[in-house]
Order: C-alpha cells, then sequence, then structure tokens
C-alpha cells in the first residue's frame, strides 16, 4: 500500500510528524506557483500529467536556497555536489551523511515553499535497505528534508521500495552517476548503444519500485526522450537533452560561479566577476583608509 502511495503521488511526510498540509489543486503551477505549503510529490505527478516542465537546482545554505524559492524554484536538491562546490572535493565519494545534514537543515529552514531533496552519499545506502532506510530517516527527523535522492537502477531497486514502503518519497538518478565515477573511468556520456536499453529497463525497475521522479544525467537526448514518453512519473535531465519534464543544474556552475562547468551547464550569470569586483574594491578601500568611513562608524 504505502509503495503504491508513493507513485501515486502522496504527501512526503513533514518534519515533526505533523499531517501534511492540504494539497494545492492540479491547475496550480508548479514553477511559480503561490499558493501556501511546500511542493510535494502530488504537486509533481499532477506537473507530469498536465505537460508542464519545471526547474530544479541545487542549494547548500540557508540564504541561497531563500532566493530560489523566492524566484519559484519549486525543488531544491541537497546534492552530494557538496563535495565538489561547497568541500572542496574533486568527487562526491568523500561526501558523508554527516556532511549533508546541517546543509539541509540550512535548506529547509530558509525556504517556505520549495520541496527540500537531500542526496544519499556514497556507502549510505549500497549495502542493504536496511541501511539506506537508516539514512534517509535521519535526513528527514534530523534536517526536516521531504524526500531523499539515490543513485542506480535495479541494484538499488529494494532500497527504494524499502524506502517508499516506509513512507519516504524518493528520487532515482540514472546515466552519468558521480558515485559511481570511478567505474566508468571518468565522467563519460552513459547509455550509448546496447547500454540504453540497460538504463530504459532501470528506470522502468526505480518507477515500479516506487520512485516518484528519475534524474538522467550525461546520457544521449534522444534516449532520454525515449525514456520520458516511457514513465509515468517525471525525468528530470541534466545533460540529457531537451525533451525530460524538468532540469537541474548546480547552481554555482548555473551562475557562473564554478571555475569549470560542463558542456551542459549553461551560464545565467557571471558571479564570479561580480564577487570578484566587490572584493577587489574592498580590499583597495581597506588599504587606502577609505573604509569604514564615518557613514559606516558608529558615534
Amino acid at each position: 500500500m504505502a509503495k503504491t502511495a508513493i507513485v501515486s503521488g502522496a504527501d512526503p511526510v513533514s518534519p515533526g510528524g505533523t499531517a501534511p498540509r492540504t494539497p494545492r489543486g492540479d491547475s496550480e503551477p508548479l514553477y511559480g506557483g503561490r499558493k501556501p505549503g511546500r511542493v510535494t510529490v502530488r504537486d509533481i505527478a499532477a506537473a507530469k500529467a498536465r505537460g508542464e516542465k519545471w526547474p530544479m537546482l541545487t542549494a547548500y545554505d540557508a540564504l541561497t536556497a531563500g532566493i530560489f524559492d523566492e524566484a519559484g524554484i519549486p525543488v531544491l536538491l541537497v546534492g552530494d555536489s557538496a563535495g565538489n562546490v561547497v568541500f572542496g572535493y574533486d568527487t562526491t565519494i568523500p561526501v558523508t551523511v554527516d556532511d549533508l545534514i546541517p546543509l539541509t537543515a540550512a535548506v529547509v529552514r530558509g525556504t517556505s515553499r520549495a520541496m527540500v531533496v537531500a542526496d544519499l552519499p556514497f556507502g549510505s545506502y549500497q549495502a542493504s535497505p536496511t541501511e539506506a532506510l537508516h539514512a534517509a530517516i535521519r535526513f528527514l527527523k534530523e534536517a526536516g528534508a521531504h524526500a531523499v535522492k539515490l543513485e542506480g537502477g535495479l541494484r538499488v531497486a529494494h532500497q527504494v521500495e524499502e524506502l517508499a514502503a516506509a513512507g519516504i518519497p524518493v528520487m532515482g538518478h540514472l546515466g552519468l552517476t558521480p558515485q559511481s565515477v570511478h567505474a566508468f573511468g571518468g565522467f563519460r556520456v552513459q547509455g550509448r548503444g546496447e547500454d540504453g536499453e540497460r538504463l530504459l529497463h532501470d528506470a522502468k525497475a526505480l518507477e515500479a519500485a516506487g520512485a516518484f521522479a528519475i534524474v538522467l544525467e550525461g546520457i544521449p537526448a534522444p534516449l532520454a526522450a525515449r525514456i520520458t514518453a516511457s514513465l509515468h512519473v517525471p525525468t528530470i535531465g541534466i545533460g540529457a537533452g531537451p525533451d525530460c519534464d524538468a532540469q537541474v543544474l548546480v547552481w554555482q556552475d548555473m551562475a557562473g560561479l564554478s571555475a569549470r562547468s560542463p558542456k551542459f551547464a549553461k551560464r545565467y550569470a557571471d558571479v564570479a566577476a561580480v564577487l570578484r569586483s566587490a572584493a577587489t574594491e574592498f580590499a583597495a578601500e581597506v588599504a587606502g583608509s577609505a573604509f569604514p568611513s564615518e557613514e559606516y562608524s558608529y558615534k
């Protein structure tokens, strides 16, 4: 029964065990909607049914998350990409549950509408469904997350089933799964040739297990379109072409803060240049005794 409820888009358990808010109507747009209450898996399922495309961004702190929430972004992912953009690692593999819980809690506190999805980091769910459940429960209870995400297809279907049965919304992740970077031999496009059939099979297995959405990363656009058309749950593309139901980017890539960005990451701003300019101006004023002036001093 629990798995069926997740597939159909039941409301996630709210922090603290309180009853879920009354769901918004199916006509409420997922992107930019203004009805009170958090976005839920029911809203996401309704968007798929009406063919609405929607955006998702990563977030790792309350201030940035609040800005994205005000911009109407309906889903925020506290990704293990924090390993790269927050902690400075070369891969996501070193990231732990203890690393991500305070980041997730900050994003939840900084938002009022967005669904906050927490990544299950490498080593927190692969060993068994029981281990996956333990990690996911920590994210919901300690950080207030509304859903979790994990990587892999058929091999993690039992983990997805266990979480869905416990009432925890699960987002899947297929294709270029960063936690498997060493097995892939680097960050390479996945799903070409016969491997595409395996990814399609994996996507259907995740849907059957109870995933409410599936990220498709670094795969050919025609394959992503085929997978999207074959599923009842939405797909979220990142380097997977234009036919997915939604699109996600790491916000530092999107805003031009990252030193290097992948091919699929369009830069919508040059935040790095703005910060560099501000820091340079501040430093020059301090060095020249122009700051703080009387305006910025107490009497």
